[in-house]
């Protein structure tokens, strides 16, 4: 493996450069109409662009050890928590599509590089003695994007974990074990403790299993009906339930599954509802390839989409959702906020916004390193070209053909509190 690696790297520059050089230039023109005709490879080599578009400036100066000196600065108080952020939240959206692994392609290639980059960046951000090494424990943020970290070597454990040393493996537990200092709060955070804990759990053997039950228990006590869970004992109307619980619920209860504990026995009545959520998603999508951008995390663009990203990448899209429609409205939407002018700044940083740069629309926890969990809106990349969700056609998605006068099915509701 490292051979080969090591004949990627001669050309890696290069191979960049031509591969990001298809891209429409980000920022400086109005993004055009989004086509539901767009072929389906096409859709896949331009999604594999944006991600290679966030993943660079990312991936490389942490590879350099110059992620913290290069990240670009916006908060005193926030700036020491965004390399974590920015590393963590990427990784996570990266993974399956890294685990797929090096190929003989263009694509593969340049996955061979990340998978490198990927691996490298784990040991230096894990490493006490090296200068990128990151803040695990400090304060509360840290604890969220431990959580991104432990996530992603969930969803790549042959790329990502396989091609660790046993020191660097030593370092990347060591630091997930010690954020289990920080109290979650009460609300999604819960989940943050718990998938770390399934982490160890998978690698090691060993784990915590209070923080699991804890968050398994709450929010099956929070789920709201109809696909949608509280945060906490609260309803807010915005996308965590696609930022974070429906995804890291199911790996949660997929894990204790595998490992044959009784939580893993809901894993079915979890799905049924993250299938519901998706379902809503997709129907949140205009004929335009707009949304409505509401609630908190704004500044998350497409990664309000992980949850009917990942049903693709499951295989589980609803009844009713065409994967070739699917494919069309997830890459109309990433399309407009990936090419909306002030997205990206000079030296290739995503900037604060959810339509270009906004910087009024950030809270007060967001950093440099926050949006980059965008990616986890791409997830759907780790299936492989020749799957049938990238080979179909493409067809027109929910809205659209509503607005197009078509008779369309009436939607209808999960029923309360069961999985069916």
């Amino acid at each position: 493996m490292q051979g080969y690696l090591n004949k990627v790297r001669v050309n890696a520059n290069h191979l960049f450069s031509c591969f990001l050089g298809l891209l429409v230039p980000v920022g400086n023109a109005a993004s055009p109409s989004p086509s539901p005709q767009e072929d389906g490879l096409a859709a896949r080599a331009y999604t594999v662009k944006v991600l290679s578009r966030l993943a660079e400036p990312v991936l490389v100066s942490l590879s350099e050890n110059r992620l913290k000196k290069r990240i670009p600065k916006l908060d005193p108080e926030r700036d020491p928590y965004a390399p974590l952020e920015a590393f963590g939240r990427l990784l996570a959206g990266m993974a399956p599509w890294l685990e797929l692994g090096p190929g003989d392609d263009e694509e593969g290639k340049l996955r061979a590089r990340y998978i490198e980059l990927a691996v490298r960046g784990l040991g230096i951000a894990c490493d006490p003695d090296a200068p990128d090494f990151m803040n695990f424990n400090r304060d509360q943020q840290p604890l969220v994007d431990a959580a991104y970290v432990a996530f992603a070597l969930l969803r790549a454990p042959n790329q990502l974990w396989g091609n660790l040393g046993e020191r660097e493996r030593q370092h990347v537990l060591a630091a997930l074990k010690s954020s289990r200092q920080i109290e979650p709060l009460m609300n999604n955070w819960l989940l943050f403790s718990a998938i770390i804990e399934v982490a160890l759990w998978e690698f090691t053997g060993e784990c915590e299993m209070k923080p699991i039950e804890v968050a398994l228990s709450k929010h099956t006590k929070w789920y709201l009906g109809d696909g949608t869970y509280g945060d906490g004992s609260v309803y807010r109307w915005d996308y965590y339930n696609s930022y974070v619980i429906h995804p890291m619920l199911l790996e949660i209860v997929k894990v204790c599954r595998k490992k044959e504990h009784p939580l893993g026995n809901e894993f079915d009545v979890f799905l049924q509802r993250a299938k519901r959520y998706a379902q809503v998603q997709e129907r949140l999508i205009s004929p335009e390839g707009t949304f409505p951008v509401i609630g908190r995390s704004s500044t998350y663009r497409f990664g309000a989409f992980q949850t009917l990203s990942l049903m693709a990448l499951m295989h589980e899209l609803p009844a009713g959702n065409d994967p070739g429609a699917v494919r069309a409205a997830l890459t109309a939407v990433i399309r407009r906020m990936a090419e909306a002018p002030g997205t990206f700044d000079a030296a290739g940083w995503l900037r604060i916004g959810a339509v270009g740069h906004q910087p009024s629309i950030k809270e007060s926890y967001i950093s440099s390193g926050s949006p980059y969990v965008c990616a986890v809106g791409l997830v759907h990349l780790g299936l492989p070209p020749s799957d049938p969700f990238w080979t179909a056609k493409s067809r027109p998605w929910t809205q659209q053909r509503i607005w197009a006068g078509e008779d369309v099915p009436a939607d209808r509701a999960l029923k309360k509190n069961i999985g069916k």
